[in-house]
């Protein structure tokens, strides 16, 4: 069984290769093929579809795809945290898993100028690629930190919204992730999170594989798991709500390997008690 570095390791290698734009991360045996967030194309049969098709699918508007710089979105989301977030103009927003920067764009042009977005990725390649976009799109607001979203980089009490797109299953200590995002938030803050959760006790041989742990559905924690971890961590209001329709795009995942039956996408959302 991988320990925690090595799991940690294996994911910061794929996705830094992906930010790189390396194709052999991309191209795997049929049966281990990955997609959506574990790589920026989707695989079905001979049919390649590209980031923004994959947005689309998973929620977003074409107006909003539009408006973030070039190279920024890589279709490597499992939802739309935007769409749950309801963000305010002037509010301070924290994207674990910030990638090249696309939900952090996206919560920049909802929170305005006077607002604030802080994007946290482990990853140095994709953080300096988000720093780029950032620059390139004349977005002074957002600013990307490398760091890990067990040991975030972030003060307390100082964000208003914690936001994530498919990142905390790939964490191997997900319990952590929770209380510093309990940290980092004011009172009354809140989580808006769409992430790949277990369904049912994965196989064993499903579970240590590291291409599916890298590849969002290896690591995934069931409901009742998450739905503790939030609690211990302090959270109240917490809701954990799967998607059946995500079944559609996690088959194409890794084609023929039963994905689909053992993980669904799902909205996380908790908030942070005023006193």
């Amino acid at each position: 069984m991988a320990t925690q570095e090595q799991i940690r390791k294996e994911v910061q290698t794929h996705y830094g290769a992906i930010a790189k734009g390396d194709a052999s991360a991309l191209t795997a045996p049929k049966k281990q093929q990955s997609s959506s967030c574990c790589a920026p194309t989707c695989c079905s049969g001979e049919e390649v579809v590209g980031p923004e098709a994959i947005s689309t699918a998973l929620g977003y508007r074409s107006e909003e795809i539009a408006q973030v710089p070039q190279g920024a979105n890589m279709g490597l989301g499992c939802g739309n945290p935007q769409a749950i977030a309801a963000l305010k103009e002037g509010e301070t927003v924290l994207d674990l898993g910030s990638g090249a920067g696309f939900d952090s764009f996206l919560a920049a042009k909802q929170v305005g100028q006077k607002g604030r977005v802080i994007g946290v990725d482990m990853t140095p390649e994709m953080v300096k690629r988000a720093r780029a976009n950032a620059e390139a799109g004349d977005f002074p607001q957002v600013e990307f930190r490398e760091g890990l979203i067990e040991a975030l980089p972030v003060e307390d009490d100082t964000v208003d919204v914690v936001i994530s797109n498919c990142v905390i299953n790939l964490s191997p200590e997900k319990p952590q992730v929770f209380r510093e995002a309990y940290r980092v938030l004011r009172a009354g803050g809140r989580l808006a999170i769409s992430d790949v959760v277990a369904l049912q006790p994965l196989p064993t041989e499903m579970r240590e594989a590291i291409g599916l742990i890298a590849g969002c559905v290896g690591q995934s924690a069931e409901v009742q798991e998450i739905e503790g971890w939030l609690r211990e961590a302090g959270f109240v209001d917490i809701q954990v709500k799967t998607k059946p329709e995500s079944r559609a795009f996690i088959q194409h995942w890794f084609p023929e390997s039963g994905a689909e039956e053992y993980v669904s996408s799902a909205v996380i959302e908790a908030r942070k008690a005023l006193v």
